[in-house]
């Protein structure tokens, strides 16, 4: 049966033909940057990205007193948010040339968290990527677990279909315990009871991301791949 036929059958029916959904895929990169307060260190940095093949890199630890939005001859734009009073954290986001015309927004929400909004443009989506550096293990349970009680806010209230979450995560998660913690490989560093947090932040999104996208699968490994404290 020749393809008009089959479309003549389908609606007469009452059915119609579903349209071939298309893949689109990304590279989204997390950097731990350690600063990005000089010129020196933001010129090397730009060094380093061209040498790799990326989309997005969510970039922590800034420690810039001043905010930085640099759009350069060759297309990439950088957004470069500022620490705390303490001159610890600062988050940040680098997009490629290919993707800049599809920048919509990029806010600093925190110290520790920066959004990323991306408009549709040819075959990608709108998109949200999350950029997230979280407390240290040296910081008090009331430091990390509000860290984390901000995170979840700004990531409910976002109404994008498409959302991602990458950065630093300073965390030390260990091995798995129970075939529930998927999100957590078989060999891994102490666990840390203090941390306990993050553990069920990452649960409850991995709730989430089971019946939605392959890009978001993919950057929850990602985000849990920097969640090693160093």
């Amino acid at each position: 049966m020749g393809r008009t036929s089959t479309e003549r059958l389908l609606k007469s029916q009452g059915l119609t033909r579903l349209r071939k959904l298309r893949r689109t895929r990304m590279t989204i990169c997390t950097y731990n940057a350690r600063t990005l307060a000089s010129e020196a260190s933001v010129e090397d940095l730009m060094m380093q990205a061209r040498k790799i093949k990326y989309d997005v890199i969510g970039l922590t630890e800034t420690r810039r007193h001043h905010p930085l939005h640099a759009a350069y001859d060759s297309g990439e734009e950088l957004f470069l948010g500022t620490c705390d009073s303490r001159g610890v954290g600062g988050v940040g986001a680098l997009v490629s040339t290919h993707l800049a015309m599809n920048i919509d927004a990029y806010e600093s929400l925190t110290s520790r968290i920066g959004r990323l909004r991306l408009k549709r443009c040819g075959s990608v989506p709108v998109l949200t990527v999350f950029v997230a550096y979280a407390p240290t293990s040296d910081y008090d349970d009331e430091e990390v677990e509000a860290f984390y009680v901000e995170l979840e806010k700004f990531y409910k209230e976002d109404r994008t279909f498409y959302k991602v979450i990458v950065g630093e995560f300073n965390a030390k998660i260990g091995s798995r315990r129970s075939p529930e913690e998927l999100h957590i490989g078989t060999h891994g560093l102490e666990w840390k009871s203090k941390l306990e947090s993050y553990s069920r932040f990452v649960m409850k999104r991995a709730a989430r991301l089971a019946g939605g996208t392959s890009i978001m699968r993919t950057m929850l490994k990602t985000s849990l791949a920097n969640a090693v404290s160093h």
